[in-house]
């Protein structure tokens, strides 16, 4: 699927800084979170991270923002915007991990049930494991 596919925005690329920004201070908080064992907290975070590092890989790289309502299409966005035009070693991989982490969003916020410490625990590994590679690529 191309990116045209996608409800996209057009942005400046030096706006990636924004959402890394973004993405730094919900990292931080999701480890605040973890420490206070504030699960539900932590996972929201979690999840705020991995979206806006995504933005800033979208923004940085290709100049858009996903303007999709469907936070799991951002994944997609990020594969078909990036993959074939830039060399980033294991898009594929990492993608899933996002995916992993993003699919936990409505259980975390609407779901009538709190997130469980093993549950946050897990998710955190994954958003370590996105940030890392996010990072060392923007």
């Amino acid at each position: 699927m191309s990116p045209k596919s996608y409800k996209t925005k057009k942005i400046e690329r030096s706006d990636f800084i924004i959402y890394l920004s973004k993405a730094k201070e919900f990292y931080r908080t999701m480890y605040r979170a973890e420490k206070a064992e504030d699960w539900n907290a932590a996972g929201l975070n979690g999840v705020h991270c991995v979206i806006s590092l995504i933005d800033a890989l979208l923004c940085k790289y290709a100049g858009i923002r996903s303007s999709e309502e469907e936070h799991m299409k951002v994944i997609d966005l990020l594969n078909s915007s990036l993959s074939d035009k830039y060399n980033f070693k294991d898009i594929s991989q990492k993608s899933q991990t996002a995916k992993r982490v993003i699919v936990k969003k409505n259980l975390i916020e609407y779901e009538n049930r709190s997130f469980l410490q093993s549950e946050a625990l897990g998710m955190i590994k994954h958003v370590q494991r996105f940030y890392e590679w996010a990072i060392g690529n923007l």
